[in-house]
């Protein structure tokens, strides 16, 4: 027998057990290696906030049960290919995958992890690559000034790959002073948002608040554009459009990875999206979004831990 993880109600989850099978044409056993824990989806469905009518829209790619609960959900999966086609065997590879420790899929879904990405790092591959699908959204350009608002695990990951980008200005913005500390180690600028610079071209909002919304806004220059990342599960939160919205002629752009974004649509697939997502982890900075680590078999309260830490972000869970 196999093992998973499953959220069976708002607030508590448990490990079932799985039946094993062996791979079939064209699929693959993996051997879990370590899953990350996303504080932002997987706390919502941890929570049950996960609101009816977008349930389906929600769907992991290997879910299990439906949303709110029993549910099996994650998207952070590296391991081993035990068994499989020829060329896989042996490979270390990513899934969006829930937390499981064997699993078979096809193999065309698994993404090999590069030599120079350590397992523990690679485990953020989902995460950065909705980031990137986000710049491709936003589309930053020569000499831009550019806010990140929300220093969280999505928000880290996006000012991380801006690094790489020529800009004028790029800020990392948090109410949490502890943030500061995350944005060191990026190598990037870290501001309160009272603090921040505005006449921005492009505002990119993590923060899933009000505040950080409306503060977004107020930082974007003429004709800027605020990108929105922030998920907000059952809430309904308010947006300011009023004041200088329409006379400064603003845009809001909602950025979401289910989809190639529309500006490399036509060129791109997702497996082409992840695989640039697990080439830019060759980067050691990336390390600074890993802050803590458990074993699998405390999952159940280590979720419980995670729901109530504010400063987590994106938690590795390693198995035997």
């Amino acid at each position: 027998m196999w093992t998973a993880y499953w959220t069976t109600s708002p607030g508590r989850g448990e490990l079932r057990p799985e039946r094993a099978r062996d791979p079939g044409p064209g699929e693959a056993l993996v051997r879990t290696l370590a899953s990350g824990i996303s504080r932002g989806t997987e706390l919502l469905v941890h929570r049950g906030d996960v609101p009816a009518e977008v349930a389906a829209v929600m769907r992991a790619p290997f879910q299990a049960g439906e949303l709110p609960g029993p549910v099996k959900y994650g998207y952070l999966s590296v391991g081993v290919v035990e068994a499989g086609p020829p060329g896989l065997a042996g490979r270390r590879v990513f899934c969006l995958y829930p937390h499981q420790d064997r699993y078979v899929v096809p193999a065309a879904v698994l993404t090999p992890v590069p030599d120079d990405v350590p397992t523990d790092r690679a485990v953020l591959a989902g995460t950065v690559e909705t980031g990137v699908n986000a710049l491709w959204d936003a589309a930053p350009r020569l000499g831009d000034r550019i806010a990140v608002v929300g220093a969280g695990m999505v928000g880290g990951v996006v000012a991380a790959l801006l690094r790489a980008f020529p800009l004028d200005r790029l800020e990392l913005l948090d109410v949490n002073p502890a943030r500061a500390e995350l944005a060191a180690a990026l190598g990037v600028t870290w501001r309160h948002p009272d603090d921040a610079a505005d006449g921005c071209d492009v505002v990119i909002h993590c923060s899933a608040s009000e505040e950080g919304l409306a503060r977004g806004l107020q930082l974007l220059g003429d004709e800027g554009e605020l990108v929105e990342m922030s998920w907000y599960g059952t809430r309904a939160p308010r947006v300011p459009l009023g004041a200088g919205f329409h006379a400064r002629r603003l845009s809001i752009r909602a950025s979401q990875v289910g989809a190639v974004a529309a500006a490399r649509r036509a060129r791109r697939t997702t497996a082409d999206r992840l695989d640039l997502a697990l080439r830019r982890l060759g980067d050691p900075a990336f390390d600074a979004l890993l802050t803590g680590r458990s074993a699998f078999a405390d999952l159940p309260a280590t979720m419980t831990a995670l729901a109530a830490d504010p400063d987590a972000l994106c938690h590795v869970v390693e198995y035997p």
